[in-house]
């Protein structure tokens, strides 16, 4: 597998728990197997930044993918809760937040790598109008798929570090990349004020429906 690490510089040797625990998925590598996205990460600042290329043997690991069929987006929000911070006060914001992590929080750390969506600022607060209860579970899951998201990958584990080696680097134009970071957040943004204002269904479910029948990840209306 072929990874790419946007950074504002070349990372040949990736340090174990380097990063910031308050990334999506706790501390981790963040990666992603399209080159376009990480240099987008690479020049987020708007200045140059670099695309770090790694050779990563997955094989012998043990991986979450969230975005398989086993786990639902409600897996990837309650991980999203524990670790970002900035969420809504409010008290359905709090109880659903709580609720999520007691009913579908799955620990990466018991895990070597994760693969799933990236909480872009746009995209974080789509999750962040879930939570307070203003759009549907059906939008949440329309708008992550807004703008190209695409996945990331993050080894987590020491063991996985192991499994990581760096092949090349190479500096990324932030006039280029920048721009198309900000047009991609927009699209998104735009297409996500079409989807937020359409008109719900009766039977579409919302944050308070699911802690009201606690639901569970088995529950086929999640689907």
């Amino acid at each position: 597998m072929i990874l790419y690490h946007g950074s504002d510089q070349i990372i040949e040797h990736p340090i174990y728990h380097g990063g910031k625990r308050t990334n999506d998925y706790g501390y981790g590598f963040y990666t992603t197997e399209n080159i376009e996205l990480a240099k987008e990460w690479a020049c987020a600042g708007n200045s140059t930044g670099y695309i770090n290329r790694y050779s990563f043997d997955e094989k012998g690991l043990n991986i979450l993918n969230l975005n398989s069929e086993k786990y639902t987006i409600l897996n990837w929000l309650a991980i999203l809760t524990r670790y970002r911070t900035y969420w809504q006060n409010g008290s359905i914001a709090e109880t659903a937040k709580k609720y999520l992590q007691e009913n579908f929080f799955i620990n990466p750390e018991d895990y070597d790598v994760i693969i799933g969506y990236r909480a872009d600022d746009s995209y974080f607060s789509f999750a962040q109008d879930f939570i307070s209860g203003t759009i549907s579970l059906k939008k949440l899951s329309q708008a992550m798929k807004l703008g190209k998201l695409g996945e990331q990958i993050v080894p987590i584990s020491r063991l996985s570090y192991e499994h990581i080696s760096f092949l090349d680097s190479a500096p990324v134009d932030p006039e280029k990349y920048y721009i198309l970071k900000t047009q991609r957040d927009h699209e998104a943004r735009l297409q996500y004020r079409n989807t937020k204002s359409a008109e719900d269904d009766v039977n579409d479910l919302f944050i308070i429906d699911i802690v009201r029948e606690e639901m569970k990840n088995d529950d086929p209306r999640l689907r």
